[in-house]
């Protein structure tokens, strides 16, 4: 399998102590541009009102979906040029393609190209980069506030 080998251990340590990461913060603003229209093929051409209107295909729902999400996503803070959004655009047009032809060989790039911008947890483990999420915002389905094992031994034995 492709790739750059596991992700570093979190307390791994080589020439620094302590490495540093980057922090990038949660939130649900979008960023960088919208899916052009004009990039994917031409279907049809079609005469409205004496003037020529070309037709191209639509993208993929799960592309429009898996675009939004790298717009809202916290990595779309650090993609502050041109190039890094037209890299992605590069890899939206092989996520459509893998979508709607379902040419399921473009994967393996997608996913190396994703890795590169830390889609997973461990290759935002390889970038050190940490998403940080307010503290009012609960993570995941099932968050309790703990604020030391004592104080959860106490409302354990308590039972509340």
């Amino acid at each position: 399998m492709a790739g750059r080998g596991p992700a570093p251990k979190p307390g791994a340590v080589r020439r620094n102590k302590e490495p540093e990461k980057t922090k990038l913060v949660a939130g649900d603003e979008p960023r960088g541009p919208e899916l052009p229209d004009d990039v994917l093929p031409i279907t049809d051409t079609l005469v409205q009102d004496g003037k020529e209107v070309i037709v191209r295909e639509e993208w993929h729902p799960q592309t429009r979906r898996w675009w939004d999400s790298w717009r809202t996503s916290p990595q779309a803070s650090r993609m502050l040029s041109g190039p890094d959004w037209d890299f992605l655009l590069d890899t939206a047009l092989m996520h459509h393609v893998m979508w709607s032809r379902q040419k399921w060989e473009f994967a393996s790039e997608v996913r190396l190209r994703v890795a590169k911008f830390g889609a997973t947890p461990e290759d935002r483990l390889r970038l050190r980069v940490e998403i940080e999420t307010p503290e009012e915002a609960p993570v995941g389905e099932a968050s309790a506030t703990v604020t030391s094992i004592s104080d959860r031994r106490r409302r354990l034995t308590e039972g509340g």
